[in-house]
């Protein structure tokens, strides 16, 4: 039985692993979203779980928009898949929001709350074995095309501190022993929205995704 078992990969995170569209505002098909192609990439024998939701801050309850607190779910959602090899988180984008305020610091100690929640119950529950992968979102642009989601960001600030939580991210993935990808080194958002990407650059984070997991599997 243990031939057949497959390298289980949970990727937790907001619309961007979701797959939101940019310009259809629709979610994208198979062929362009990153977890799509992360599993065509890997084959039979990896087993990739899309867990994206519109809208997930990291840990912040958001009355306008309902139930998108990331850190209530992230334990149900590690049970609900539970046994799961490595788990890819990758938010901060909504936590950027105007109405929310947020220093690059908060949303980094946001995330520092999140890790420790994921650190625990893999310690406590899955006996230490999950791997985890920090991933840094792509910086949302200055300015967007389209200005239906400008006025909720504040775009030009909002890249401001998009553009420090790298650095952040890193010394979090350092701190707890984690597994670190910025995004931006390999993908940006679409200049339509400034805010998601297109199936070219969710295409290319898959990519560094894949080659991250096989560096993963090589040790």
């Amino acid at each position: 039985m243990d031939s057949l078992k497959k390298y289980r990969i949970l990727c937790f995170g907001d619309s961007l692993t979701w797959g939101f569209d940019p310009k259809e505002k629709i979610r994208m098909s198979d062929e362009n979203r990153y977890t799509a192609n992360l599993q065509q990439m890997l084959g039979d024998k990896y087993m990739v779980i899309e867990e994206g939701q519109n809208g997930r801050t990291i840990a912040t309850d958001d009355p306008a928009e309902g139930e998108k607190n990331g850190l209530k779910y992230i334990v149900p959602c590690m049970e609900t898949h539970n046994p799961i090899d490595l788990i890819t988180v990758m938010l901060g984008s909504n936590d950027l929001k105007k109405k929310f305020g947020y220093s690059s610091m908060d949303i980094a100690g946001e995330m520092q709350i999140m890790l420790e929640k994921i650190q625990t119950y893999n310690t406590f529950r899955m006996n230490g074995r999950m791997k985890v992968l920090l991933i840094a979102p792509p910086a949302v642009a200055k300015s967007a095309l389209d200005p239906w989601l400008s006025e909720c960001f504040d775009l030009e600030n909002a890249s401001r501190v998009a553009r420090e939580l790298p650095d952040w991210y890193k010394q979090l993935s350092e701190m707890y022993n984690l597994e670190f990808l910025d995004a931006n080194e390999v993908a940006r958002v679409s200049e339509i929205d400034g805010i998601h990407m297109d199936g070219e650059n969710q295409r290319k984070l898959a990519k560094a995704i894949y080659d991250k997991v096989c560096e993963l599997r090589a040790k």
